[in-house]
């Protein structure tokens, strides 16, 4: 099977959008399969003429028909009415590279259909075009609105595509809506007990078969959340917006592509490009000037309350302490320092506010300049922070001078910060262009606040700048097209354990593996060898575990986020933690169940050598390593950092941590045991 070429692609597109004539005969039904024929698609109407979708495997069905369309704001509904008015297929096959990612070339096989729907004169007569992308492991769709006659602009207040889950299961899923956006610990329901969940949720049948539902490329259009009607029968819901419609669009256009990963097994689910493949290809060229590294910072201080972000005597951001750290990162390979509260604006009530940050001007005890000279001539990079407060207005009427000025400064990486409720961003105000007095609000993953946030990458591409994104919108993909987004939050992270005892569970990182870490990076901070947050909280972990989050959860900008006085207290930790790589050649999850463990094998992008990180919940348990993603022929030497005797995260003994150093080959497998709340890490380099 070989790639679409550029003239069979362009016409593709171009009947999408309604350049080719539809077909005079209209059949009642179309089926497609993915390349193996492993999935097969069915798409029809039912006998109120609404459009449908099902979906079987391997002879068994999946997705029960499913209603498909949009309701409106200003006309009548595109739910009903509909036939079907032809199609077209295609099929595509490529390799393509990744500048930096969990491995470095991605494969991409898909068979294709694109469905014509027309809708009766009495309903409308509009048009809309559903294209469906079958993979062997999941399915993409999205909805293709041609120029037409009768539509010119949708108000779409939401969008009715449904997933009708055939067998029982479970599901692991987080609230889509609450106030804390997807900062939430993770649920484990039975499908039919999910309420409203953001994506990606995931989910495992009876028969083993493993789900996780998404999207993919979130381009200026409403984020969905995963609502169920009732059983097992959910449907898309958008992210509202304060003006009304939730999505806004002039024709043509296209939505975002709707996901099913599917896999036999949790490891299907987690080695699976579905929505890297759906996003377009890198729109910016060379990338080089990104490198991916592990960092240090002024942050964790803050967290934990003993520094501050505003000013006065515990001011976390002055230039003594961050000479300290650039001094540290400088001895240590630590390619950069972020810095948080440099800048001016956070001596008010900034949570929700944000209008007086400015993203030029340092505080008095904060030297930039000199700072950044400093950090050149020792061969480390300044990360930069931009905290709005949810103020996307404020930061929008600075951002380019905000690039400006890093790019001028060489700081080549800025973490971007939304820190207010969900709902709660201010979006617009009478300073940006709006009558005195008048304010509108938007939601993190609302249409414009989706549109800020790539904004954001965009201005930040044009000067050299990368963007690692707090309080984000969900990753759908959008790496691929812009590789300078290049990490983002989107989940509890590491700050949590310095608020509550336990506060993320030992199940917590074992579950995000297999949910939110199936959309793209995250910026987890792991690396508190201290074990405790503030006034002395212990964390669900051991020592081993908190080296076993430098393998599990992926990130090209690596943290370990504890005082470097805590770091320095665990020399053997930290030659782990200084010699693992944050980009990679392959990436395997070698052992693990959804919400329960998880053993990954990566191969360093720049060297033969390999790591195997692990992370456990609450169950002590014995796990396999099998060594088998090893080149043949060869000997290799495996440093181990494990779970010592009687460690466990509910005791004094989380500390205790073992080490062993071992000769292995292809073919070998090695028992390690994991503690409650443990983990494990490996170093193997080729013996010579």
């Amino acid at each position: 099977m070989k790639p679409l070429s550029l003239l069979a692609a362009a016409s593709l597109i171009a009947s999408a959008f309604g350049a080719v004539p539809l077909h005079a005969q209209s059949p009642a039904a179309l089926t497609a399969t993915s390349p193996d024929g492993s999935l097969v698609l069915s798409v029809t109407t039912d006998n109120d003429k609404r459009p449908t979708w099902s979906l079987s495997r391997k002879g068994k069905l999946l997705i029960a028909p499913s209603r498909l369309g949009f309701l409106l704001a200003d006309g009548i509904n595109m739910t009903r009415g509909f036939a079907i008015a032809g199609s077209e297929t295609a099929k595509g096959e490529e390799t393509w590279e990744q500048p930096w990612g969990e491995r470095r070339f991605v494969h991409d096989k898909h068979n294709e259909v694109l469905v014509r729907f027309v809708q009766a004169e009495e309903d409308g007569a509009r048009r809309m075009n559903l294209r469906f992308r079958l993979f062997d492991d999941g399915i993409g769709f999205r909805y293709e609105l041609p120029e037409q006659p009768a539509l010119k602009t949708m108000r779409i207040t939401d969008e009715v595509t449904g997933f009708t889950i055939a067998p029982k299961g479970e599901a692991w899923w987080i609230p889509g809506g609450e106030w804390n956006r997807y900062e939430q610990v993770y649920q484990h329901t039975a499908i039919d007990a999910v309420s409203t969940a953001h994506t990606p949720i995931t989910m495992k049948l009876e028969d083993g078969t493993h789900l996780a539902f998404h999207e993919a490329a979130l381009v200026d259009y409403a984020g969905y959340w995963f609502k169920r009607a009732d059983g097992q029968s959910f449907r898309t819901t958008l992210a509202p917006s304060s003006q009304g419609p939730a999505v806004v669009r002039d024709l043509p256009f296209a939505t975002p592509w709707r996901t099913v990963r599917i896999a036999d097994e949790a490891a299907g689910l987690v080695e699976n490009d579905l929505e890297l493949n759906l996003n377009e290809p890198n729109k910016l060229g060379d990338v080089s000037w990104f490198q991916p590294g592990r960092y240090i910072g002024i942050w964790w201080g803050m967290i934990r309350g003993d520094w501050t972000w505003a000013e006065g005597p515990r001011h976390g951001a002055t230039t003594q302490r961050t000479r300290q750290y650039i001094d540290y990162a400088a001895a240590h390979g630590f390619r950069g320092v972020l810095v948080e509260g440099w800048d001016k604006g956070w001596n008010g009530n900034w949570f929700g506010h944000g209008q007086d940050f400015s993203y030029t001007q340092a505080t008095p005890d904060f030297d930039l300049d000199g700072l950044a000279d400093y950090a050149r001539s020792k061969g480390v990079h300044l990360i930069g922070h931009h905290e709005t407060g949810g103020n996307i207005a404020n930061y929008e009427s600075q951002l380019d001078d905000a690039m400006a000025l890093y790019e001028k400064l060489g700081v080549d990486v800025v973490k971007t910060g939304y820190v207010t409720d969900a709902g709660g961003i201010v979006a617009d105000t009478d300073r940006y262009g709006l009558k005195p007095g008048a304010t509108r609000m938007a939601w993190h993953d609302g249409q414009r606040t989706v549109n800020h946030y790539l904004d954001v990458v965009e201005v930040a591409a044009k000067h050299h700048v990368a963007v690692n994104t707090h309080e984000p919108v969900k990753d759908t993909g959008l790496r691929r097209t812009w590789p300078n987004w290049v990490s983002r939050e989107g989940a509890r992270g590491m700050e949590y354990n310095a608020w509550g005892a336990y506060a993320n569970g030992p199940d917590h990182e074992p579950t995000l593996v297999y949910t939110r870490m199936l959309s793209g990076p995250m910026d987890f901070t792991p690396g508190i060898l201290s074990l405790e947050g503030a006034e002395g909280v212990p964390l669900a972990s051991t020592l081993a575990k908190q080296l076993g989050l430098y393998v599990t959860l992926y990130s090209p900008i690596q943290m370990a986020a504890d005082f470097v006085e805590e770091l320095d207290k665990h020399p053997r930790e930290m030659d782990f933690i200084t010699s693992v790589p944050t980009d990679w050649a392959e990436s395997h999850l070698i052992a693990g169940e959804v919400g329960d463990y998880a053993v990954f094998a990566r191969k360093d992008r720049a060297s033969a050598r390999w790591f195997v990180g692990g992370v456990n919940d609450a169950t002590p348990r014995t796990v396999k390593v099998d060594f088998r993603f090893l080149d043949p022929g060869k000997a290799y030497e495996v440093r181990i950092w494990k779970d010592g005797e009687g460690a466990s995260y509910l005791t004094e003994k989380r500390h205790a941590i073992a080490y062993d150093t071992r000769t292995v080959q292809k073919g070998d497998t090695l028992d390690v045991w994991l503690a409650p709340g443990g983990g494990m890490a490996m170093r193997i380099v080729p013996k010579p």
